[in-house]
């Protein structure tokens, strides 16, 4: 017999304001796979974040903050292929980002061969390297790639912030699930791309003439 289960309530925020010296935006795995018709692991609901996310770019770009992103990154007889289809295979088509949110120079790009993109990466270093104190998370899936990122990030004190209309899953109370767990049990922010502001830098005081 099916069972329902009532997600317990957690806090949306409406407004944060992020300071993007010690912030930054980390994309997770927002690849053809993913994303694509065509791609072997479609999430459906996947390209109705690339808007969301787009967004979130757009404002880390304008304002300074670091951006991140995770790729996905299997090959051939990887152990991984016993629970999914192959995907994100070096080297393809479907390993490549969508071109909506293609990185550019100096971005840092972190290829990863599980669900969590500090494991066995440089992304633990490189955050420490920038005195990064908060990630803005988003990308696919909400409840693997994303909930694992999220969690181990947590467990390195990291501040965690999803903005919920920039992350998919395969069915809707998975999302929910993750952000309820992200909420409560990691102490995260849960928002929306549109809630989310860059603190402006302070121009320097001129100095005082004698």
């Amino acid at each position: 017999m099916p069972t329902t289960v009532a997600i317990p309530e957690y806090k949306l925020h409406k407004r944060l304001t992020l300071d993007p010296a010690s912030t930054a935006l980390v994309i997770i795995d927002m690849q053809n796979d993913f994303v694509r018709d065509e791609g072997t692991l479609q999430v459906q609901d996947a390209p109705d974040t690339v808007t969301a996310i787009s967004r979130l770019l757009d404002l880390a770009r304008e304002s300074g903050m670091r951006v991140v992103f995770s790729q996905d990154t299997h090959d051939p007889g990887d152990p991984e292929f016993d629970i999914w289809p192959a995907h994100a295979l070096r080297g393809t088509w479907g390993w490549e980002m969508i071109d909506e949110l293609a990185p550019r120079e100096g971005e840092l790009v972190v290829q990863k061969v599980r669900y969590d993109a500090f494991y066995g990466t440089e992304l633990d270093h490189m955050l420490s390297l920038w005195n990064v104190k908060t990630i803005l998370l988003c990308g696919t899936v909400a409840n693997i790639c994303v909930h694992y990122t999220a969690a181990s990030a947590a467990l390195r004190w990291y501040d965690v912030v999803i903005p919920k209309d920039a992350v998919s899953a395969v069915e809707p109370c998975d999302l929910e699930f993750s952000l309820r767990q992200t909420s409560w049990l990691f102490q995260g922010k849960i928002t929306t791309s549109k809630g989310i502001a860059a603190r402006k830098r302070r121009a320097p005081r001129a100095a005082a003439k004698g």
